[in-house]
């Protein structure tokens, strides 16, 4: 099985039931996950050299990208009657964090130095 299908099932196996549009933005997601991970690897060092790492790191990726995607779409606000319910979108920033976070720290050791300026 091909490495980008493996990094797919293993980010669809925490993502719940997908409508289909969904379920394509996740594998072109996982394929920019898998390709991007891959050229940052140092000199000499495969997918396969650090494959358990190398696949939970580009799951998380691909998962924080989705979850991104996914909260630009999403209904921000919804009220019935007097009640009104609000996204949490802190609470999802901080989980898109927390993924990327993860797999920086699981690939660390196997990728380049590099300088990435991420925000203020």
């Amino acid at each position: 099985m091909m490495l980008e299908e493996r990094v797919f099932i293993q980010a669809a196996s925490l993502t719940g039931e997908l409508e289909q549009t969904q379920e394509n933005l996740l594998r072109l997601l996982c394929g920019a996950a898998t390709a991007t991970l891959a050229a940052r690897l140092r000199a000499g060092v495969t997918p396969e050299d650090c494959e358990k790492e190398f696949l939970q790191a580009a799951s998380l990726y691909a998962l924080a990208d989705f979850y991104s995607a996914d909260q630009t779409q999403s209904i921000q606000q919804l009220k019935a009657g007097d009640l009104t319910i609000y996204q949490d979108s802190v609470k999802q920033d901080a989980r898109v964090q927390s993924f990327r976070n993860q797999a920086q720290a699981l690939m660390g050791p196997f990728l380049r130095d590099h300088f990435s300026f991420t925000g203020v």
